[in-house]
């Protein structure tokens, strides 16, 4: 099937793109490929969405009386914890920039939901259930996807009900993916795309959604922590948004530059709600969902080339999140809408198939890159001199690039990746974490089951290992296999078994899997590939 642009993902950033491409010309034949079972399915985010992209995109958004938008910030807190108290930390002193006043509590897969019936609305299709899971080449240009490859057994040959899937053909492709996304990892290796600029940072952000007693909600109150539990062990906070219906969105965020391999995010994230404040606003409440993801951390200097021959990479895809924020899907909104004003200028002009070069420069020069340069000292920052040398510094930096438009830290460098930031085993002590009590806290699988995660158990695995040995040849020996705690959804186990030479095998419960990536992020041994399942599998969440 051929069009004019092909668009794979249906995020805030591939909705977005798909909207501005019709407004500029309804004639453009745009799809939109979404690997989720519907659109929204496969989003998760915390979310205090700054406007900015809503009003670029659809300025009278306000007047939509179906716009799931509707819980303006009321009240901002920023809080250091202890292990029984807190300190909360002024407004006044933080730059304007990390003011949330405007901003809106929203569920980004509701919004996400509502962005594709606009697009729809415009004559965009859209085809959920269609994982994306090869690049269509033509020469050294993306020219397609392959999408909707269906019913492989478990060895990857083709069942009785396979189905090959379908190349989708484009004069340009977008991929939108979000963080860490099969496909724009292959095309940035192959094109080399990450060549001179700082490596990606990633975070593991957990997130619950809790029905609490109406006398402790606070309609628009978004709060945030640092400190307890992680200290020194990991970099990372929690993220507390009173939405509507006496709902809060409960989140935590570890960096995933840690070196202990024996922490586990997961049970971190379980240990932060026994903290009294936090245990107190749960109390009499009950979860209603559950889900992670990984957050691209790295900012302004860790942003690759986004354009490559026949397409541009878009949103979490090129890592445009502001981590000092917590906000990206403003950003990766922005990123749409220059991508489609970009491409439809080219095919008006009878283009196809080169590179986009005027997206690259509107999102350094633009919006985007105004918002992302002044907070790029903040991350690595944070990750030399620890949470309080990074308030001071990262305050002061971004103070400057605010009054003065430059940043006095000038571009500090992230050095090693995440997977190489791991420690070896022996340096470390292993953690000792509080079993879950079933009212706050809750193990691993029972929370797997409030993110309704499906996936069909006769497909190959999509958890792919380059080398299968690695696990217990290497990881478990050096590095006490930390896959068995990084991942949120207890995926991987280290099973003894004296049946086998090594007393142990390395077992991968692909069906648990929420495809947050953190498995492709953190193996400190870069052994573990995320890929697609056949579309539709993976999780269901509601209002994420």
């Amino acid at each position: 099937m051929d069009y004019d642009v092909v668009i794979v993902g249906a995020g805030p950033a591939g909705l977005s793109a798909a909207i501005r491409l019709k407004q500029i010309n309804p004639d453009l034949q745009v799809v939109v490929l979404e690997k989720g079972s519907e659109v929204g399915a496969h989003i998760l985010s915390g979310a205090v969405i700054d406007p900015v992209g809503l009003d670029r995109l659809l300025p009278d958004w306000r007047e939509d009386k179906d716009a799931p938008i509707k819980v303006p910030v009321t009240q901002d807190n920023f809080l250091v914890l202890g292990p029984a108290g807190h300190v909360r930390i002024p407004n006044w002193p933080m730059p304007r920039l990390m003011s949330n006043h405007g901003n809106y509590i929203v569920s980004m897969g509701n919004v996400c939901r509502w962005l594709a019936t606009k697009a729809e609305e415009l004559g965009v299709e859209i085809f959920p259930g269609m994982a994306c899971s090869q690049i269509v080449w033509d020469g050294q240009r993306v020219a397609g996807v392959v999408a909707g490859e269906m019913g492989k057994n478990p060895d990857g040959t083709p069942g009785p009900n396979y189905e090959p899937g379908m190349e989708l053909r484009g004069k340009y492709v977008f991929i939108a993916e979000g963080v860490r996304g099969s496909l724009a990892k292959q095309i940035m290796e192959r094109f080399d795309l990450s060549a001179g600029h700082e490596p990606q940072k990633f975070g593991i952000g957990m997130k619950e959604i809790w029905e609490i007693d109406p006398a402790k909600h606070s309609e628009g109150t978004v709060t945030h922590t640092m400190g307890w539990p992680l200290g020194k062990n990991a970099g990372g906070g929690s993220f507390i948004y009173h939405a509507e219906n006496n709902q809060i969105f409960l989140g935590f965020v570890v960096h995933l530059n840690y070196a202990n391999p024996y922490l586990s995010p997961y049970q971190e994230f379980q240990r932060f709600k026994h903290h009294p404040e936090i245990a107190a606003l749960l109390e009499g409440g009950k979860r209603v969902a559950y889900g992670a993801r990984a957050i691209s951390e790295g900012g302004y200097q860790s942003i690759p080339k986004l354009t490559f021959p026949g397409g541009v990479l878009l949103g979490c895809s090129a890592g445009l999140v502001n981590v000092p924020r917590i906000k990206g899907n403003h950003n990766a909104m922005l990123s749409g809408i220059h991508a489609a004003e970009a491409a439809a200028a080219a095919i008006t002009e009878g283009r196809e198939g080169d590179e986009l070069s005027p997206y690259e420069q509107e999102l350094r020069d633009g919006p985007i890159g105004r918002d992302l340069k002044r907070v790029r000292n903040v991350k690595p920052s944070w990750s030399r001199t620890g949470m309080v040398g990074s308030l001071a510094l990262g305050g002061l930096d971004m103070w400057a690039a605010t009054l003065l438009r430059r940043n006095l830290l000038g571009t500090w460098k992230h050095g090693k990746t995440d997977a190489a930031a791991t420690g070896k085993a022996d340096k470390f002590k292993p953690i000792e974490y509080p079993k879950p009590d079933g009212k706050l806290s809750f193990d691993r699988l029972t929370n797997v089951a409030f993110s309704f995660t499906n996936h069909e158990e006769s497909q190959p695995s999509h958890l792919k290992l380059k080398d299968p040995t690695v696990p217990i040849r290497v990881n478990l020996p050096e590095f006490a296999e930390p896959a068995q705690r990084y991942c949120p959804a207890a995926v991987y186990e280290v099973v003894e078994d004296a049946s086998v030479p090594e007393g142990a095998r390395f077992v991968i419960n692909f069906q648990n899997c929420v495809h947050c990536k953190t498995c492709d992020i953190k193996d400190p041994s870069q052994n573990i590939v995320w890929t697609t399942p056949q579309g539709g599998d993976g999780p269901n969440y509601p209002n994420m």
